[in-house]
């Protein structure tokens, strides 16, 4: 039988266990929803993803009631209403305003599951976890749980365009928008934001912050009644749209000549522009914006600076309590690399550490995880937490633009998981990002973390069916960051691919190791960027190198690497706190892994591993073409055990990954053979 992966990790199978489906049976008979609660909105939502859930994997329909007439049964509800499930449930510590309780009360006459939230996003999300424990086959007979998110604002950011497609898409064309219209009548926006609610995401942008001219219409009576209907169904599952802004909407669309931001015409037109969207979205998220950066139209046009262009669409949005997601993401793109003192790593922490202070409480500065740009390896940012005064989030990348596009298998969340636990040391430490991105090392008023969107309207939503783990990965991971990835990984892999334990423990520990991998043969010691210019899959180890982009590894016959110290080169290294800017300047103390990032060094220059600089790119492009074999041959294995329509995909998926390892094997150490003249020491083919 086939399974194209379009319910992802919310299959809700059909169970096989008759011992624990009868013991399912007992409890989940009766939905009781408390008569003081008005079921509507997300708690009707709630009650509706609950009995969907629990007629397909148990076979029944729970009967929906204010009244208990069984023993057993559950209550989804809503805290502090006055209900007795308040009394029942005793005394429940502080909650954030979207926590909840899973908890199974013992009472003489009945027992019952209550699954309640501070909020009726709580509930929602209660009722998810509860689905997930009968998915995996948890006892529900002592639940005890109490959980708050990690982070306030958990965010999608897609890259779609209007006229269909997706900046970085890699899973077909954009489930919002065709033809340069609102695609307002789709399920599968429905479906999407099911799934995104499932894993806790409490805000999407559905648009490209590249925002061309027909996007810029989208906070326009034009399109507003469309973009409003899609905002209502999100809205059902507790989501707040965002939308993408253009700096230059003023000259665009709006009849003025400037876009300054401290022209009162401009100030006027942007309030006017406000007030338009929430008429028609009364909650509505905010404005995310890209000024200043890749082409793009900004403040620097007029001699203004960043806080300048942030603080005027605060203004705006102020007054309806919306937010602007300011993205950091500055930098010189027409650079010539002829002059070794320009670092695209600095540009960031150069352009908006001096403004710390100076932004409204309503603007957000969104920051990328690392200096560069979503690479296999870089560096935690050192904007991040830099600036005490100015609410800041971390960006991430599901869509595996550098990392194998949903072509090759990367599961992320052990790279995230790094970023998150990196201590700054911006005020001692334990000044970890996981820590600023929640508001808890610097009073921020807001905070928390964002991702680029890695979905489609593939079948599978994701192109790649195991790329799912990566968007379900960044929501749970996000929703609590002590998870590690291991954790994860089970979880979805027992969702989306079922029970049998040993489909189970290729998938988990193929995830696990697939970010090493694809970091073996691709990009060695935080070396990047040595990918086909523009479409970033495959290697072309010189595509960037002389380019206006500012990417570079300037590797001679001497060595490799870029020299970012501060004694005698770009200094970015002096960016980060101590002890880490002392780390990384060091070339003993530098990690092996980044040590390309922060140093120029002989092709014999011995690694802490004991190998030289150029053994280890020999050895680890060998091992990653190796390991995606072994991978192969233990997803073989799984024939008959996972359904064909999903293995003959992966399959054939992983022998692309398997074409791709050889090409920058091959490519990758022929290269550096003819530039160093050094052999391999094990004699291998190098051509």
């Amino acid at each position: 039988m086939g399974d194209n992966g379009y319910a992802a990790w919310l299959r809700y199978d059909q169970m096989t266990d008759e011992k624990l489906t009868d013991e399912y049976k007992g409890w989940t008979g009766e939905l009781v929803l408390p008569s003081g609660v008005p079921v509507e909105g997300v708690l009707k939502t709630a009650a509706q993803e609950l009995s969907r859930g629990i007629r397909s994997m148990i076979g029944t329909t729970p009967t929906v009631t204010h009244e208990a007439s069984q023993q057993r049964f559950i209550v989804l509800d809503v805290l502090g209403g006055g209900t007795w499930v308040d009394q029942a449930s005793g005394i429940v510590p502080a909650l954030s305003d979207e926590g909840y309780i899973l908890k199974t009360i013992h009472e003489a006459d009945r027992e019952y599951i209550v699954a309640a939230g501070r909020t009726e996003k709580g509930a929602l999300y209660a009722a998810f976890h509860l689905l997930r424990l009968l998915q995996s086959g948890a006892a529900i007979g002592q639940l005890n749980l109490i959980e708050s998110p990690k982070y306030s604002l958990r965010m999608i950011n897609h890259w779609d365009n209007i006229d269909g497609s997706v900046e970085r898409g890699y899973s077909g064309r954009s489930i919002f928008y065709e033809g340069n219209k609102v695609l307002t009548g789709s399920d599968r926006i429905r479906d999407y934001a099911r799934l995104m609610a499932s894993v806790g995401i409490n805000g999407i942008a559905i648009n490209n912050v590249n925002v061309h001219r027909e996007e810029t219409f989208l906070i326009t009576e034009k399109l507003l009644p469309d973009v409003a209907r899609i905002a209502e169904v999100f809205g059902e599952y507790g989501i707040k749209l965002f939308l993408s802004v253009n700096y230059a909407g003023t000259i665009e669309i709006g009849g003025l000549t400037t876009a300054d931001p401290l022209d009162p015409n401009v100030r006027a037109w942007w309030k006017e522009k406000a007030a338009e969207v929430y008429r028609y979205i009364p909650d509505f998220g905010g404005f995310l914006v890209k000024a200043d950066s890749e082409n793009r139209p900004g403040p620097f046009t007029y001699g203004r600076d960043h806080a300048d262009g942030a603080n005027m669409l605060a203004e705006a949005l102020e007054p309806y309590g919306g937010i602007v997601l300011w993205r950091c993401f500055v930098y010189n793109c027409h650079q010539d690399w002829r002059d070794r003192s320009t670092d695209r790593a600095r540009a960031a922490y150069d352009h908006f550490k001096p403004l710390d202070g100076r932004f409204e409480d309503n603007v957000i500065l969104q920051i990328k995880n690392g200096p560069m740009d979503f690479q296999v390896r870089e560096p935690v940012s050192p904007l991040f937490g830099a600036m005490e005064h100015t609410n800041q989030m971390m960006e991430f990348q599901i869509a595996q633009e550098y990392t194998g596009q949903q072509k090759d298998v990367c599961f992320l969340i052990p790279q995230w998981k790094e970023v998150l636990n990196f201590d700054t040391y911006v005020k001692g430490a334990g000044s970890t990002v996981k820590e600023i991105a929640a508001g808890r090392v610097h009073a921020y008023t807001h905070s928390g973390i964002t991702a680029v969107s890695n979905i489609g309207n593939d079948e599978n939503w994701t192109g790649h069916h195991l790329a799912q783990a990566n968007l379900y990965g960044y929501g749970r991971l996000i929703w609590n960051p002590e998870l590690t990835s291991e954790e994860i990984a089970k979880e979805w892999a027992a969702q989306t691919f079922g029970g049998n334990e040993k489909v189970q423990d290729v998938i988990v520990n193929f995830l696990l190791e697939s970010w090493s991998i694809y970091e073996n043969y691709t990009a060695p010691l935080g070396v990047g960027w040595m990918v086909t210019p523009h479409y970033h899959y495959g290697p072309d180890i010189d595509g960037y190198e002389y380019s206006k982009w500012g990417t570079y590894h300037f590797a001679d016959h001497k060595g490799i690497g870029v020299d970012r110290t501060v004694a005698t080169g770009t200094g970015y290294s002096s960016q980060y706190t101590q002890p880490n800017a002392e780390i990384y300047d060091s070339l003993e103390a530098c990690p092996d892994e980044l040590l390309l990032f922060f140093h120029h060094v002989p092709y014999t220059h011995q690694l802490k591993s004991g190998k030289t600089v150029i053994q280890h790119i020999y050895d680890t492009h060998f091992a990653g073409v190796e390991q995606v074999e072994y991978w192969i041959s233990r997803w073989l294995e799984l024939e008959g055990l996972v359904d064909e329509e999903r293995f003959r995909h992966v399959a054939g998926r992983m022998n692309r990954q398997l074409e791709n390892a050889k090409q920058w094997r091959d490519i990758m150490n022929t290269y550096f053979f003819r530039k160093s003249g050094i052999p391999d020491a094990h004699n291998r083919v190098i051509y």
